[in-house]
């Protein structure tokens, strides 16, 4: 005769069987709640490993190098800024001494014209546009 060999298991078998299943599956869901941070965070740091620091004068793409002596638009740098921005269509630029970079963002520079300030941004080195993040005053 065969016997077939049965488990019985009783309530409180299955109770501490469901625990551990519960607990198993808050187990896998923290675990791929932490796998999907990690995600979003890896593909968050190579925007923000471009941005830079530029250090340079604010002026417009008509007097690129900041000299306004010929335009004589204003009595100062400053003026003479604002005034080709606002009366010729010009735009305001970041001049490094070297290279002269277009800004995203036409309404910030308006308050440092003719000055040197510290442009926190992202470089387009095809368009050389810094995509503005902050401006700041540099000493």
């Amino acid at each position: 005769m065969d016997h077939e060999c049965r488990h019985v298991r009783s309530p409180s078998d299955v109770a501490g069987s469901l625990r551990r299943i519960s607990y198993m599956a808050r187990v896998i869901s923290a675990a791929l709640c932490l796998c999907g941070v990690v995600v979003i965070l890896a593909l968050l740091v190579p925007a923000a490993s471009g941005q830079q620091r530029f250090t340079g004068v604010i002026t417009d793409d008509m007097c690129v190098t900041g000299d306004h002596s010929k335009m004589r638009m204003g009595a100062n740098d400053r003026e003479c800024t604002i005034a080709c921005v606002d009366a010729h269509g010009s735009s305001y630029v970041l001049y490094d001494g070297t290279d002269a970079y277009n800004l995203s963002d036409q309404k910030t520079p308006q308050k440092f014209a003719g000055q040197k300030v510290t442009v926190t941004g992202t470089l387009d080195a095809k368009t050389k546009t810094i995509r503005v993040d902050s401006i700041r005053m540099t000493p």
